[in-house]
């Protein structure tokens, strides 16, 4: 179905291989199409309980792929709109699945690639992953992945590397946020199974609650509407057979539903 990804489902769980390993992986017109269907197949697939974005090869994704820049540099302005809206929505397709995203990183992951890694909800890094937003190398900015970026790392740093495009190891991409774990390549797999295996244990409701819960109170102030909004969400979701069943599950010390 795809030519630029392979999807591997292994029980409740589907990995996104990006699989243009000649080019390290790198976007074009047709990668960024298929990642988002391959997005919209998985999020409405009941079956499907996580979903890892992972890099055929040595590295993860190199960023945008050096035709797909050539061809752009001659689109007019009307042009350039229309394909920087197909990756932005790309972007915001993988952000916006409603159940939980890991990025599994190796190697190169500079511009695109760094925001394919904060467009998921985590990320797992190799010890040799390096990233960058390198845009203003090139005389352009990050704009599409800024969200996911900013999100991730806070305007502070954002500061710098926005503008110097320096290479953040993968310790300092730790350290800043970038990702949550960092491990020799050889343990890659088994952190990425580790996270999984902790995500299969919620209650799929429930998290896709919490991921809109977040998107709800990020950034608003602590007063009586936030409040009465946090009261509701809370409120609604014990109201539901999942809730119902989880709490009856550890009372009874069984297992829940979604895990049976």
């Amino acid at each position: 179905m795809y030519e630029t990804l392979e999807i591997e489902r292994d029980g409740k769980v589907a990995t996104i291989w990006m699989n243009r390993p000649a080019v390290f992986n790198a976007f074009d017109e047709q990668l960024i199409a298929e990642l988002a269907a391959a997005c919209r197949e998985l999020d409405g697939d009941p079956t499907v309980r996580v979903v890892v974005l992972g890099g055929r090869g040595k590295h993860f994704s190199a960023g945008a792929d050096l035709n797909w820049m050539k061809r752009a540099a001659q689109f007019t302005e009307t042009q350039n709109l229309d394909d920087a809206r197909k990756f932005a929505g790309m972007l915001r397709t993988l952000s916006q699945m409603s159940k939980p995203t890991i990025a599994r990183v190796q190697g190169a992951a500079l511009g695109g690639g760094t925001g394919l890694t904060a467009a998921c909800d985590m990320a797992v890094a190799a010890s040799d992953a390096v990233f960058s937003t390198s845009e203003v190398r090139f005389g352009i900015i990050p704009s599409a992945i800024s969200p996911y970026v900013l999100r991730a790392i806070g305007p502070r740093h954002a500061l710098r590397y926005f503008q110097s495009a320096e290479r953040i190891a993968a310790e300092r991409a730790l350290t800043i946020g970038l990702v949550g774990d960092v491990v020799p390549l050889e343990e890659l797999d088994a952190c990425v199974g580790k996270l999984v295996d902790a995500l299969v244990a919620g209650g799929p409701l429930a998290q896709k609650a919490a991921k809109e819960l977040i998107a709800a109170v990020d950034g608003q102030k602590i007063d009586e509407i936030i409040s009465e909004e946090t009261a509701r969400r809370i409120a609604r979701q014990r109201a539901t057979d999942e809730a119902k069943d989880g709490i009856a599950a550890f009372l009874d010390k069984r297992p829940p539903a979604w895990l049976v």
